[in-house]
Order: structure tokens, then C-alpha cells, then sequence
């Protein structure tokens, strides 16, 4: 039989037995002991994405501070083994790009910019369009989407050697189509403001898809009783339009936009393949113009090391804004 004690009123109650401490209370501990799980499933992404993205991310950052070129970096010839000769400079590869006593990078940033608004805003306007247009009710809805998808299927250079041919001055269709009206035909290619036409008219088939395909599941996203309620206060098409689509998709178009300005900001393959940069560096990018340092005549590896570093640093810079412009508006993602 149990006997149950009285409690004596005024007695301080027994303090409740403590737990013994396992290795530590230390907030590094705590959260390792509480997120351990989660540490070792990420484990083995953080370390291939440390030597994919961070080695060559350092050895870069390295580079842009020295003088390593063709004629001063390590090389075997033959049986003989030439040593790295090249020294650290700091910042002297910078102050030359950003004074323009190499590589012409502020009239070459200007253009670079013009293209990426331009391409930005189409992307963005034809998309949306064409996402309208088959968010309808429409006979032969699926075949339509997949022939809008193709362009962006298609690997780069295949669309980029085909604009090319299209553009060729003689046996190109744009041309033949301008002969068939009596017109003249143009120098799409040769000429600095029609290559540049053209790059950027390439450059929009290759990415509407992309922008297409993300603003129409976010057009599907949008509650149908929302245009219901609309039309039974008599709002217009335009109304419903403005008040109900845009704000319905803002939170799709925030990152489809910034990532469609990192892909068009460095847009290698269309401007590489199309015109080479050409006629002359009228179409020359950043990036294209960092790749030929690097790769092509007497090979500038510090240089161009620079420049890829501070293609970075604006990318970071204008994402970093987007996203307080976002905030500022509402829109957080």
C-alpha cells in the first residue's frame, strides 16, 4: 500500500534534477546538435559547390591581382619546364580597365547595358503576351505551347547559325523577303547599328520561351474568383488587367527577371556566333571581350581575370538593388 505525504505550506518546492550537459552549451554546439540531420544531408552539396564555384572563384581572384600573362605563367616546351614568372601587382590591373588604358570596359559596359534592357524588356513584353494568349481557351492549346517552347530547346548554336544565315546579305531570307518588295538589301552583319539589331532580335527568340513558360504558370496561380468578382462590379479588361494580373504576378516576375538580366548580361553564344563581336567590337560584351583576353592573341589571363571579377561585382551590385527595390515595393522572395 502507498502512503502519500502532506505538503507542508511555505516549503520550497525540490528543484526539478537537472540534465546532464552532453559536451557543451556553446551556440555553434547547440546548433550542430540540433540541425545535425540537415548538416549532413547538405554536406555533400556544400563541398562540390566549394570546389566547382569557390577553387576557381579564388584562383580568378588571384590572377586579377598579378601579371600573369602568355609570356609569364608556368608552360613545358618540349623537355624543358619554364617556371611562372608572374608577381603580384594589387590593384593596377583594375585602375587600368576602369581608367581605359585596357580593354575599352565603360564604352563596352554602356552597350552591354543598352542590350540587356532592351532584351530584358522584350523577353518580358512578348512573354507576357504570348502567356495571355494561351492562358485562353484555345483549340490546339498544348501543340501551341510546345512549338512557343522549341526556340528555347534548340541549343544555342544551332539558333545562332541559323539567324546567321537568315542574316547573310546574299542568300539571306530577311533580305530576299526586302528584294521581293523592291526595296534594297541590307548589311545586317556589317553594318555597327544593324548588327546590333540583330543580335538583340536573336537573343529575344532565344529567351521569350524561357519568360513565357514562367509567367504563364503564374498567370495559372491567380484565383479565377478574383476576374469573377471583377466583371460583377463591372471592371474592364483593362481594369482587371492592371489591378488583378500585374500584382498576381509579381511574385513570379521578381526572380524571372533578375535571372533573365544575369543570363542576358552574359550572353556569350549569340554574340560570339552571330557577329563575333563585330563588326569591328560594335557588338562586343563584357563578356565576350573577358573570354578573347584570355583566349585569343597574346593571351592577358590577369586581365581578363580582372574583368570577370568586376562582371561579378555589378551583377551582385544590381541584384543587390533589384531586391531592395523589391522590398521597398512589398514583393519579398
Amino acid at each position: 500500500m502507498t502512503t502519500t505525504l502532506p505538503t507542508v505550506r511555505g516549503a520550497a518546492s525540490p528543484a526539478p534534477p537537472r540534465r546532464p550537459r552532453r559536451g557543451g552549451s556553446g551556440p555553434l554546439r547547440r546548433a550542430l546538435a540540433t540541425h545535425a540531420y540537415a548538416w549532413i544531408l547538405a554536406a555533400p552539396v556544400v563541398i562540390v559547390t566549394t570546389v566547382i564555384i569557390g577553387i576557381p572563384f579564388a584562383r580568378g581572384l588571384y590572377l586579377s591581382l598579378t601579371n600573369a600573362t602568355e609570356a609569364t605563367v608556368g608552360r613545358t616546351i618540349g623537355m624543358n619546364e619554364i617556371p611562372a614568372t608572374y608577381t603580384f601587382v594589387g590593384a593596377d590591373n583594375y585602375l587600368a580597365i576602369l581608367s581605359g588604358e585596357t580593354g575599352a570596359f565603360w564604352p563596352r559596359l554602356a552597350w552591354t547595358l543598352v542590350w540587356t534592357v532592351v532584351c530584358i524588356g522584350a523577353h518580358y513584353g512578348l512573354g507576357l503576351g504570348l502567356a495571355l494568349l494561351l492562358n485562353r481557351p484555345l483549340r490546339g492549346r498544348a501543340a501551341y505551347r510546345v512549338a512557343m517552347v522549341l526556340p528555347w530547346a534548340v541549343p544555342p548554336f544551332v539558333t545562332a547559325f541559323t539567324w546567321r544565315f537568315l542574316f547573310n546579305q546574299d542568300y539571306g531570307v530577311f533580305n530576299a523577303a526586302l528584294r521581293g518588295v523592291g526595296l534594297p538589301a541590307v548589311a545586317w552583319l556589317n553594318d555597327p547599328l544593324t548588327a546590333k539589331i540583330a543580335v538583340i532580335c536573336v537573343n529575344v527568340w532565344v529567351g521569350v520561351p524561357f519568360m513565357m513558360l514562367a509567367l504563364l504558370g503564374g498567370l495559372q496561380s491567380i484565383p479565377a474568383e478574383h476576374y469573377e468578382a471583377a466583371r460583377v462590379d463591372g471592371a474592364s479588361a483593362w481594369q482587371r488587367f492592371v489591378h488583378i494580373t500585374l500584382p498576381g504576378l509579381r511574385p513570379v516576375s521578381a526572380p524571372v527577371v533578375l535571372l533573365g538580366t544575369i543570363w542576358t548580361f552574359n550572353q556569350f553564344p549569340v554574340i560570339y556566333l552571330v557577329t563575333g563581336g563585330g563588326p569591328g567590337d560594335s557588338t562586343e560584351l563584357l563578356v565576350t571581350y573577358a573570354y578573347r583576353m584570355a583566349f585569343e592573341g597574346i593571351r592577358d589571363y590577369s586581365g581578363s581575370a580582372a574583368y570577370g571579377m568586376l562582371i561579378l561585382l555589378l551583377l551582385v551590385a544590381m541584384a543587390v538593388v533589384y531586391q531592395r527595390a523589391l522590398r521597398r515595393g512589398g514583393t519579398a522572395w
